[in-house]
């Protein structure tokens, strides 16, 4: 947030080529994964399948979430779309949790059950050819990331990191099972999978939850607002600090206190003048602020008596 924004339209159009470039490699991932399964028999393998199969939907989700946050604000939604990404991750959040139960029971049933891995050469190559695929994705999404602020990305970059972690664990599982015989470390390694699976689709979850019910920022972020206003000469104090995330857009509200002698020109100024630099610090936040004379603080419904 400390770096000044690129151009808006720059930003959404890098968040469109992250979300297409998300689907064709999970696409591209699902195929080349169904096959090594198909010739291997790997459960752990069958993990990733679905792993990959799941970032696919999420993905297709993401592409509609990000274009419809994208959309402009209009006459029946003047806070923007935004929060179309946050709905998108709980959708993602859903669609994890249900695979990597199903995943869970499928490799508890393995371990207790174990099948000899055929083919390993074939699964460790397909495994690599997957991990430079989604090390590449991972890079783009993070560079977006660093331009624009998205849920939804975020939340499918998270994904994709954690397939560097499993893939290379699967390449493990099958080296260990070809070369000393540990067929058990198919079906483990499926297990801590699946529960990495379930910790992702409550972090995504929470994050989610976060957005829509209109979390506050940070204390950091949030003091860092305070002593932005605060550092003006003519400030005398503020409160009723409010702040949420919408998607691309945030907001920050808050009651100056002034003079109560000040001209409504001047009060308008100094306002004006405090807004231009909170938003100089917190690009792509809109900042409303209303100005009360000193001394006199108004009762407003959710009113924040830390300021």
């Amino acid at each position: 947030m400390n770096t000044a924004p690129a151009p808006r339209a720059d930003n959404e159009r890098l968040m469109r080529l992250a979300t297409y470039a998300s689907v064709a490699t999970a696409t591209i991932l699902i195929i080349a994964k169904l096959a090594a399964w198909a010739m291997t028999g790997s459960v752990a393998i069958l993990s990733t399948l679905i792993d990959s199969a799941l970032d696919a939907a999420a993905s297709l989700v993401n592409l509609w979430a990000v274009r419809h946050a994208l959309t402009p604000a209009d006459h029946d939604h003047r806070f923007g779309h935004g929060k179309a990404e946050p709905l998108a991750g709980l959708g993602q959040a859903a669609f994890i949790l249900g695979s990597g139960a199903l995943l869970l029971v499928e490799a508890v049933k393995r371990f207790f059950q174990p099948e000899e891995v055929t083919q390993g050469f074939i699964g460790i190559g397909v495994m690599v050819f997957s991990i430079v695929m989604t090390l590449g994705l991972v890079m783009f999404q993070k560079f977006v990331l660093t331009r624009a602020r998205s849920v939804a990305i975020a939340a499918d970059s998270l994904h994709y990191s954690g397939d560097v972690l499993i893939n290379g664990s699967v390449i493990i599982s099958l080296g260990s099972g070809m070369v000393l015989g540990w067929t058990f470390l198919d079906p483990l390694f499926a297990i801590a999978i699946a529960l990495f699976l379930l910790w992702n689709a409550w972090s995504i979850a929470i994050g989610s939850m976060d957005m829509l019910m209109d979390r506050e920022l940070s204390e950091d972020e949030r003091a860092r607002i305070i002593d932005i206003a605060k550092s003006h000469d003519e400030v005398l104090g503020l409160h009723d600090l409010r702040t949420r995330l919408s998607g691309q857009i945030g907001f920050i509200q808050m009651h100056l206190e002034l003079d109560p002698q000040l001209p409504l020109v001047r009060a308008h100024a100094i306002a004006d003048g405090v807004e231009k630099a909170i938003e100089a610090a917190f690009p792509n936040f809109e900042v409303i602020i209303h100005q009360d004379p000193a001394g006199i603080r108004e009762s407003h419904p959710g009113a924040d008596d830390r300021v």
